[in-house]
């Protein structure tokens, strides 16, 4: 199936993996990274325009994107956090097609589906990811979030705001 079937949320989420039988983890590994304890004035982050579901391969190929720019060009002076936390569980009905497919399968009998992989449900002008800054890495933070909007099934715009430290 193509990770095209997936973006529209339809129905209630499919969230209780005690009911699932062998639902896949995340692949997401890690939703904070850089220096998680720092004081920093600018918050970056990669806002949706749409309603959409963003699968857990593409939150972690945006993640794994957004953090190569970072720590090439600040080092450690940035914390960047992943914020949707992919629940939904998806489902497919495999259907195999070619010679002799029809005894193999059961068309729409049965056709509840296996668990294929997780999806976070993200609402429109809901933050995916966060980095923050200080002033020297604005510029750098805006090309990383590009890249990682790449990434992602939904348009995104960048938003900049200064944090009040207290």
């Amino acid at each position: 199936m193509k990770a095209r079937n997936y973006r529209r949320m339809k129905g209630q989420p499919y969230t209780r993996k005690k009911f699932i039988r062998g639902s896949p983890p995340p692949k997401i590994s890690k939703f904070t990274m850089g220096d998680p304890s720092g004081n920093f004035k600018y918050q970056v982050s990669l806002i949706a325009d749409k309603e959409v579901q963003v699968r857990h391969n593409a939150l972690e190929a945006a993640r794994i994107a957004v953090n190569r720019v970072l720590s090439e060009k600040l080092g450690q002076s940035f914390r960047l956090r992943v914020l949707p936390y992919p629940h939904h569980v998806l489902r497919e009905n495999k259907m195999i097609f070619g010679a002799h497919a029809d005894r193999l399968q059961d068309g729409m009998r049965g056709a509840f589906g296996k668990a294929i992989g997780t999806a976070a449900r993200v609402k429109s002008d809901q933050s995916i990811i966060a980095v923050d800054v200080n002033e020297e890495g604005l510029e750098v933070a805006r090309e990383a979030l590009k890249r990682g909007e790449a990434k992602l099934p939904v348009t995104c715009r960048i938003l900049v705001r200064r944090v009040n430290l207290v």
